[in-house]
């Protein structure tokens, strides 16, 4: 039997540009999981500056920004690296991503609409976060382009490494069952770590030191420097923003997480050898 003939397929590029509108639109059709992903770092938000209101005793900045700034780094890694993981393990657990594979389609095109639904979403959620920030607790919105340059490059190398590392971690669960509850822990935990829920300043220097290994820390540093003054920057592990070790980090762990997906990532389960 001969090979079809895919010379006249569109190329990878344009696959991928037309499976992530597949993947937008299978997403935006499920409104309950759009309300629910786009509104709970809202509510999260709104329940730690309820909780912990006022300002910070050091710096007079209110502790509700901080926690604006984190939930942006947090809500990025979600809309990336855990819904990401936990769809495609469930994918792979139906099948899908062995019949994809026995397609004419590119294997980057599969890659490629995932990171479209991702950069789409994770710019949905920093919008939201925004807004509320900027309606509820007068979040000042930095006026120099220079700012908007910072918070566009960490969002996009955050998005990157933390959807790497979503494909990459969508091996690890035995069946799509239990993705949720291998891939939330970790992340669960890295949030603590990380200075989401709790003020960098008030974490052991042991955990602070752990958290520095992943990217949500430099994330959610990047954008305290991004949009709290710099007075705020005495808070950080290092007395300072460090935004070039921010890139350094965010790069390194886009490499490492790229270097994972290739070495880790499988297209059946395990039990189907």
């Amino acid at each position: 039997m001969t090979a079809p003939d895919t010379s006249h397929l569109p190329g990878a590029w344009r696959l991928g540009l037309l499976r992530g509108g597949l993947e937008l639109k299978q997403f935006f059709r499920r409104r309950d999981q759009v309300v629910f992903s786009l509104a709970f770092p809202v509510v999260l938000l709104v329940l730690l500056a309820s909780i912990f209101g006022g300002n910070e005793a050091a710096t007079g900045v209110p502790v509700s920004q901080l926690y604006v700034a984190a939930m942006l780094g947090a809500g990025i890694m979600a809309t990336s690296f855990q819904s990401l993981g936990i769809s495609i393990a469930i994918e792979r657990d139906e099948l899908l991503l062995r019949r994809l594979i026995s397609t004419p389609m590119p294997p980057a095109a599969y890659f490629l609409g995932k990171v479209w639904l991702v950069l789409v979403t994770g710019a949905l959620e920093a919008a939201v976060l925004l807004a509320v920030g900027v309606g509820l607790y007068d979040l000042e919105l930095p006026g120099d382009a220079a700012r908007w340059l910072t918070f566009g490059w960490i969002f996009l190398l955050g998005t990157a490494a933390c959807t790497l590392l979503g494909i990459a971690i969508s091996s690890l669960p035995g069946s799509g069952r239990s993705a949720g509850s291998v891939i939330i822990l970790p992340f669960l935990v890295l949030q603590f770590i990380s200075g989401v829920y709790i003020p960098a300043s008030e974490l052991p220097e042991w955990m602070l030191n752990i958290g520095a290994l992943f990217p949500l820390k430099w994330m959610c540093q990047g954008f305290r420097g991004v949009f709290l003054p710099e007075s705020a920057a005495v808070l950080e592990q290092a007395g300072g923003w460090e935004f070039g070790r921010v890139a350094l980090v965010l790069g390194a762990w886009c490499i490492g997480g790229l270097l994972l997906c290739l070495l880790t990532f499988r297209w059946k389960n395990r039990r189907d050898g």
